[in-house]
């Protein structure tokens, strides 16, 4: 192979027909027979890739190399000026900053002490070394006013606003044009950086939100560790745990794409699907592993209450949990998380186990009757009661234990709804405290710690300012890195 970036593809040849996408046998909890193959089906487990063997020199064409030497000596007397400019190039980028004399020295000390007995490429290489091993590449340093006080609030300079911004929305360094708007300290210009949010929210590197935020919000990284019970659900499979998390992925990516309301991710009637995923949800007409829009008229599907990955992570592995879907809906949507519960309370019974009721919103009334778990439960039970038509695997159902599914929901407030589409209505009249609640998970990712009493000013300003535009995303995310919080420091 030559040097770069190649797919790897893995197949059983013993084969005269190969379906599309990636296609898995049935892997039953993950659990192998003594002759590795989950049972009896052959499966891949690992691929080694070695070599290459009886190189000779190193190749210029890989992409890395392409980016690191931004130029060849021609001869011994080009060597160093060509060595400072590209390290002086790398540690800028890595810096987050303008490089002194002082920065460019040291590094150009250990440039020549990997040159010395070796080639021009040895030196760079321990330059590089060097910038990966520097406190201002492995640490966001934010500069305090030399005269600020202990306690005392200020406003970070641009290069550090630039480097708080971009790790935000990218989860990595400043570019050029960002870093370039920092060093002529334009980012204080109220239209300048709104114009550089918007081009980095454009940017295909915002995927990073989906990928770090969104999994961290929605708690997406449970889907990847989930053992569904093999005998309650033998269809599982990997192609249909894949699936799941790309649905969610896309969707997500969408709504940052189009800049559309947050709250079309409660209300949205479309999603993203593959054959497999569709198959799961018992829609026809869709063929193929590539994802597409598919809008519904049911009521059932769309927004993130109909997508299998959020009610499988909410589910048990053999069954539904009202209190989890409740929980989750409480905490991640609504912001009133419930407190943890007492030590001693006993876990729910099997219907039918020891003379217990079939019914689960039976079984649960009895769970209600501890006083200790009343008033939590009165408050996440009828969430989580009006997604049980929805399995543990996100499948539609009308009966469950025998029992006709009863998803009818009533708060202690006396508010009556029914179904995932009575939820919707639910939440949409409590749009406030979903806004909020997303605006407070946004700014604390942003910043990297927990909301505090003195941020909740700025959270309420985010949402009403946001308002006007139906709260898109680029208005949340311009009140977030306009506000206080994100654009100021506090001198410890």
């Amino acid at each position: 192979m030559k040097a770069g970036t190649h797919d790897v593809g893995v197949s059983f040849v013993r084969r005269f027909w190969e379906p599309e996408g990636v296609v898995q046998p049935r892997q039953r909890g993950f659990a192998r027979t003594t002759n590795e193959v989950y049972h009896g089906n052959p499966a891949v487990d690992t691929v080694a890739i070695a070599g290459p063997y009886q190189t000779v020199g190193v190749s210029d064409d890989s992409p890395s190399r392409r980016k690191i030497f931004l130029c060849w000596p021609k001869d011994a007397a080009s060597e160093e000026p060509c060595a400072r400019k590209i390290l002086s190039t790398l540690a800028r980028r890595a810096y987050r900053r303008p490089v002194t004399e002082q920065d460019v020295q040291a590094l150009l000390d250990f440039y020549k002490e990997g040159r010395t007995g070796a080639n021009f490429d040895a030196g760079i290489q321990r330059g590089l070394e060097r910038v990966l091993a520097a406190p201002s590449f492995l640490f966001r340093i934010e500069r305090e006013p030399a005269d600020a006080k202990a306690g005392s609030i200020y406003r970070l300079n641009d290069l550090d606003l630039a480097s708080r911004l971009s790790f935000f929305l990218w989860s990595s360094i400043p570019d050029d044009e960002l870093l370039n708007a920092a060093i002529a300290g334009k980012l204080k210009v109220p239209a300048v950086l709104e114009q550089q949010v918007r081009r980095m929210l454009a940017d295909p590197r915002s995927r990073a939100l989906i990928d770090n935020f969104f999994d961290q919000w929605l708690q997406m990284s449970k889907l990847t560790g989930l053992v569904p019970d093999v005998d309650a659900f033998p269809d599982f499979d990997e192609n249909l745990r894949e699936a799941m998390h790309q649905e969610t992925e896309e969707f997500l990516a969408n709504q940052l794409r189009e800049d559309r309301s947050v709250l079309e991710l409660l209300t949205a009637n479309y999603s993203y699907l593959n054959e497999r995923l569709a198959r799961h949800y018992g829609i026809p007409n869709i063929y193929g592993n590539h994802f597409r829009k598919v809008s519904f008229t049911d009521g059932v599907r769309g927004g993130l209450l109909g997508q299998a990955s959020v009610l499988t992570v909410t589910s048990y592995p053999n069954r539904t949990s009202v209190v989890l879907r409740g929980k989750w809906l409480l905490a991640n949507i609504l912001g009133a998380p419930p407190p943890p519960p007492p030590a001693d309370v006993p876990s729910l019974k099997d219907p039918g186990q020891d003379g217990q009721p079939r019914s689960l919103r039976d079984r649960m009334e009895q769970h209600r009757n501890n006083p200790a778990c009343a008033g939590c439960h009165q408050r996440m039970d009828p969430l989580g009661f009006s997604l049980e038509n929805f399995d543990a695997l996100g499948n539609w159902r009308t009966a469950a234990d025998g029992e006709k599914v009863d998803a009818s929901a009533s708060l202690p407030d006396g508010t009556t709804f029914e179904g995932v589409a009575g939820l919707r209505k639910l939440l949409v009249n409590h749009k406030d405290d979903y806004v909020r609640t997303l605006a407070e998970k946004l700014l604390a990712y942003s910043i990297g710690r927990g909301i505090e009493y003195y941020d909740l000013p700025a959270i309420r300003r985010i949402v009403r300012e946001s308002a006007p535009s139906d709260h898109r995303w680029s208005s949340l995310v311009l009140g977030i890195v306009r506000s206080t919080p994100f654009s100021m420091g506090i001198v410890r």
